[in-house]
C-alpha cells in the first residue's frame, strides 16, 4: 500500500467503512432490532448484582438487626434473574453467530459473483492470488468480528451507559469522579485506533501478496523444479512471510497499548471512589450499601471500557479486510447486463465489427480501430506476433471484454444488447488452457449445455469422431481428469474443450490457440475434431501453427493492435507480406523439428 493509500485509508475512518460494510451487508440489518433488544436485555443483566446487593444490605441489614428471610427471599429473586439473564445471553450468542454465518456467506457469494461479472480486463491487470484472498482470507477476516466483536460492541456500550446512569442515580459526585479519570482515555484510544486501522490495511495488502505468490509457486511448481529455481523461489516467499510477519508486529504495537493504558484508568477510578466515598460519602448521603454497590459498578464499568480495548484489535484487523472487500465490490461491472435484451438468431452467425479500440484500465491500447465483416458458416484464422492483439480480438469476440470504443455485431446485433441465455448459447470460446474442473470427463462436458444427459455426452463425443479415444480411457467419459484436468495430457483437455464446445452447439466458435501446445500425432486427431466441430457453424480461430490458416476460407494478420493483411492463404503467400513472412518462418521451423 502506498503512502497516498494509507492517507486515503486513514481519512475514510472506521465509522466510514463501518457504515459502508452495513449497506453490502443486508444480512446485518434483517432483525436487528431484536437483536439489539436482545443485546439489552443482556447487558441489563449484568447489573443486577450490584443492584442486588444494594438491596440485600440496605434492606437485609438494618438497625434492628439481620433480616434473614428478607435477604433468603432476595438471594433467591436474584438466583432467577442471574439464571434467566444467563439464558438470554446464550441465546443471543447463537442467534449472532448465525446472523455472523449468515453474513459471511452473503458477502462472499456477492464478491465471488462480483468477480465473475468484471471483465477480463480487470483480472487481467490483477493477480488471481490477490483476487482470491478477497474471497478467502479477507472475508475470514470478519468471523471472529462478526461472532464476538459486534455483540461486544452492542452489549458493552449498552452497558457502559447503563451503568453510568445508575451511578449518576446513586451518587452523580462520584460519577463525576469516575468520568474525569476516564475522560483522557478517549483521545488515546482514538489515536490508537486510526493508526491501528492503517497498519492492518496494510497488513491485508502483505497477506494477499503472500498468497499470490505462494499460489503462483504451487501452480509454476513443475517450471519451478525442471529450471532448479527452487532457492530463488523459496527467498521470495520467505521474503513476503518476513514482510507479513513484519507488518503484524507493527500493528500489534499498538494493541499492546491498549490494555495497560486501560487497565491503569480503571484502577485509578476504582481508588478515587473509595478515597473519596469514605471521606465524603456520608455528607454526600451515599449509605455503604451504596458505596459497595458503586465499587460493583465501577468494576462493571470497567470491564466493557477493557473488553471493547481488547475488541478493537479484532475490530481493526476486521475493517481493513472490509475495506479490501469492498473496494472489490465498489470496483465497476463493465460488462452490464443489457435493460432491453435482444435475441440472437440461431445457427450460423455473421460478425461485423466496427471502428473497434480495446485498452486496458492501465491505459494501454491493444486494439486501434479495427473494421471487418466475417460472412455466416466463414472458416476465419486470426494470425500474428505475440502482442499483437489477437487473442484481446477473440475475446471481445465472446464478449469477455466490451471494446472501449466502437462495436462488435454478431447475428446483426451488438453483444452489448445480446440477451445473456442467447450469448453464452450462441457464441463460445474454446480457451487456450482447456481449463477443466477437477470431476469427471462426462460432468465436465456437461459444463457445455445445462441439463445434458449422457446420452447428449456420447452424441457429441461421437460427432467429434472421438469414440475411439474414449474408449481407450481407463473409465470412458466417466474417468475423473483430476485437479485443473492434469490427469489428462495437454491434448486430451482439448479434446474434452471441444466436446464441450459441440454440446453447446453454437453458431459462432472462437478457438484460441487450440493445437499450440500438443504433440503431432494428438494434433491430428485434434484438427480432425475441429474440422467436424466447425461444420456448418462461424469458426474464428487464433492459430499459433498456421496449418490452420493453412485450410481457413480467410485469414487475418495482426500486428500492433491493427490488421494489417487479410485474404485467403494462397493469395496472402503470393502477397510476399506478413503473412507471408511468419508462414515460412513457420515451415522453416517445422522442418527443423521434422
Amino acid at each position: 500500500m502506498t503512502e497516498e493509500d494509507a492517507r486515503r485509508l486513514d481519512g475514510v475512518g472506521a465509522l466510514s467503512v463501518l457504515r459502508r460494510g452495513l449497506l453490502a451487508s443486508p444480512e446485518l440489518r434483517e432483525g436487528a432490532w431484536r437483536t439489539a433488544l436482545m443485546a439489552l436485555s443482556v447487558a441489563g443483566g449484568k447489573l443486577l448484582v450490584p443492584l442486588l446487593i444494594q438491596l440485600v444490605m440496605d434492606l437485609s441489614v438494618t438497625e434492628e438487626g439481620v433480616h434473614m428471610g428478607r435477604a433468603l427471599l432476595l438471594c433467591l429473586i436474584a438466583i432467577v434473574l442471574v439464571v434467566g439473564s444467563i439464558q438470554v445471553g446464550r441465546i443471543t450468542y447463537f442467534r449472532l453467530v448465525r446472523t455472523a454465518e449468515e453474513v459471511l456467506l452473503g458477502l462472499r457469494t456477492r464478491t465471488f459473483e462480483h468477480l465473475h461479472r468484471l471483465s477480463l480486463a480487470e483480472h487481467t491487470a490483477s493477480r488471481k492470488g490477490v483476487l482470491t484472498a478477497r474471497v478467502t482470507s479477507d472475508v475470514e477476516t470478519l468471523t471472529q468480528f462478526a461472532q464476538w466483536g459486534a455483540v461486544a460492541w452492542i452489549i458493552d456500550s449498552v452497558q457502559i451507559v447503563a451503568v453510568l446512569a445508575i451511578m449518576t442515580a446513586y451518587s452523580w459526585q462520584l460519577t463525576l469522579v469516575v468520568l474525569v479519570l476516564h475522560i483522557p482515555l478517549v483521545p488515546i484510544l482514538r489515536w490508537m485506533q486510526a493508526r491501528q486501522l492503517v497498519a492492518y490495511e496494510e497488513l491485508r495488502t502483505r497477506v494477499s501478496d503472500t498468497m499470490a505468490i505462494v499460489s503462483e509457486s504451487v501452480h509454476g511448481v513443475e517450471t519451478v523444479r525442471a529450471y532448479g529455481h527452487r532457492e530463488p523461489v523459496r527467498r521470495r516467499i520467505h521474503s513476503a512471510i518476513d514482510s507479513q510477519y513484519g507488518q503484524q508486529m507493527q500493528a500489534a504495537r499498538y494493541f499492546s497499548l491498549v490494555l495497560p493504558v486501560s487497565d491503569f484508568f480503571g484502577v485509578m477510578a476504582i481508588a478515587s471512589v473509595v478515597g473519596t466515598g469514605v471521606w465524603w460519602g456520608d455528607s454526600w448521603g451515599v449509605s455503604s450499601g451504596e458505596l459497595v454497590a458503586f465499587v460493583f459498578l465501577c468494576n462493571l464499568l470497567i470491564a466493557p471500557i477493557t473488553e471493547l480495548g481488547e475488541v478493537l484489535d479484532q475490530t481493526q484487523t476486521a475493517l481493513a479486510g472490509w475495506w479490501k472487500i469492498l473496494n472489490v465490490l465498489d470496483t465497476e461491472v463493465d460488462l452490464s447486463d443489457p435493460e432491453v435484451p435482444v435475441a440472437l438468431p440461431g445457427g450460423p452467425l455473421d460478425v461485423r465489427v466496427e471502428n473497434v479500440e480495446f485498452s486496458y484500465r492501465t491505459g494501454d491500447r491493444v486494439i486501434h480501430g479495427i473494421d471487418l465483416v466475417l460472412p455466416l458458416g466463414a472458416s476465419v484464422a486470426v494470425v500474428g506476433e505475440t502482442g499483437s492483439g489477437k487473442t484481446t480480438f477473440a475475446r471481445l469476440l465472446a464478449r469477455l471484454a466490451d471494446p472501449t470504443a466502437g462495436r462488435v455485431l454478431v447475428g446483426g446485433v451488438d453483444l452489448r444488447d445480446a440477451a445473456p441465455d442467447d450469448r453464452r448459447r450462441a457464441i463460445r470460446m474454446v480457451p487456450q488452457d482447456g481449463f477443466l474442473f477437477d470431476t469427471t470427463i462426462a460432468e465436465n462436458v456437461r459444463y457445455g449445455r445445462a441439463g445434458a444427459t449422457d446420452a447428449d455426452v456420447d452424441s457429441a463425443v461421437a460427432e467429434l469422431g472421438l469414440i475411439g479415444w474414449v474408449e481407450g480411457l481407463a473409465e470412458g467419459v466417466h474417468t475423473r481428469v483430476g485437479e485443473r484436468g492434469e490427469g489428462l495430457s495437454v491434448g486430451e483437455r482439448q479434446l474434452v474443450a471441444l466436446v464441450r464446445a459441440q454440446l453447446a452447439d453454437p453458431g459462432l466458435l472462437i478457438l484460441d490457440e487450440a493445437t499450440s501446445a500438443v504433440d503431432p500425432e494428438t494434433e491430428i486427431t485434434l484438427e480432425r475434431a475441429m474440422e467436424r466441430l466447425a461444420a456448418g457453424r462461424t469458426t474464428v480461430s487464433v492459430a499459433h501453427r498456421l496449418s490452420t490458416a493453412e485450410r481457413a476460407d480467410l485469414v487475418l494478420v495482426f500486428s500492433n493492435g491493427l490488421i494489417v493483411e487479410s485474404g485467403p492463404h494462397d493469395a496472402l503467400v503470393a502477397l510476399g507480406g506478413v503473412y507471408a513472412g511468419l508462414h515460412a518462418s513457420w515451415l522453416g521451423g517445422t522442418r527443423e523439428t521434422l
